[in-house]
């Protein structure tokens, strides 16, 4: 991890070499989340509610979504951007070091302009924190960083999936974005308001739901949740593990580009 904090350290410098237009993107990173709660305010200015759900409900399950998503882009850009590293041949220097690929590639890329994309969304959470007309018990604090850490670790599984893809079709496939771009405005709102089948994929096969939504009944005291719904995002883990094994198999198989 000191190697890691020291990748960290240099490529924060590096960045905050342009400090103007490091602050300017800053700036604007919290313009996206600024647009989809203002759509998301608007829509709730008309209907009043979608499904049961209020808008400080739905407010609080934005915010953790967009908290685990600027998370996991700031500091595991690596995989995200990983495709460069095989189409020039970088990869081939990270094979060459004694240590571990996955904590080469986590520290070669961070985007610390996301940090005002994180900023707006930990206030927005704290406003609907503030918000919720029921007390907040350890056990409810407890599931709010479960929920994140879940969606970090989620987030990450998939760029690493995506990124081993890499190791075979040399450019990224952008169809991957469905899942990670798809999936943050997918799990903006209680997975309940979508058709059936969209609610299985993302609870069986990418567990955004045992995440967000589910442990989101817990938080906001829906009649139909459940006690072990806090524990939920514990499933996450269970989505890393295939990835890093995926990740490990994609490296044993690599053949250089030439580049």
């Amino acid at each position: 991890m000191a190697l890691y904090f020291r990748y960290m350290i240099i490529l924060l410098k590096s960045q905050l070499q342009y400090r103007a237009s490091f602050i300017m993107l800053t700036i604007g990173q919290c313009f996206t989340p600024l647009t989809s709660l203002a759509a998301m305010y608007f829509l709730f200015e008309r209907f009043g509610q979608i499904k049961g759900w209020t808008y400080h409900e739905v407010a609080l399950c934005f915010a953790v979504t967009y908290i685990a998503f600027s998370i996991t882009e700031c500091f595991a850009r690596g995989f995200d951007t990983f495709s460069s590293l095989v189409r020039d041949g970088e990869f081939d220097r990270l094979l060459l070091r004694p240590r571990s690929t996955v904590l080469q590639v986590l520290g070669s890329k961070f985007e610390f302009s996301r940090i005002g994309r994180l900023g707006f969304s930990i206030g927005l959470l704290i406003w609907a924190m503030l918000q919720m007309p029921t007390p907040w018990t350890t056990m409810k604090l407890a599931t709010l960083i479960l929920m994140i850490a879940g969606g970090i670790i989620i987030y990450l599984s998939i760029f690493i999936m995506a990124a081993t893809l890499s190791f075979w079709t040399i450019q990224g496939i952008e169809i991957v974005n469905v899942l990670t771009d798809g999936g943050r405005e997918m799990t903006q709102y209680p997975l309940s308001i979508y058709h059936k089948n969209i609610r299985r994929f993302f609870t069986f096969i990418i567990p955004f739901a045992c995440v967000n939504y589910l442990p989101l009944m817990v938080l906001v005291d829906h009649k139909e949740a459940q006690p072990f719904y806090s524990l939920l995002p514990l499933v996450s883990v269970l989505l890393l593990i295939p990835s890093i094994w995926l990740w490990r198999f994609g490296v044993r198989h690599y053949r250089s580009t030439g580049s």
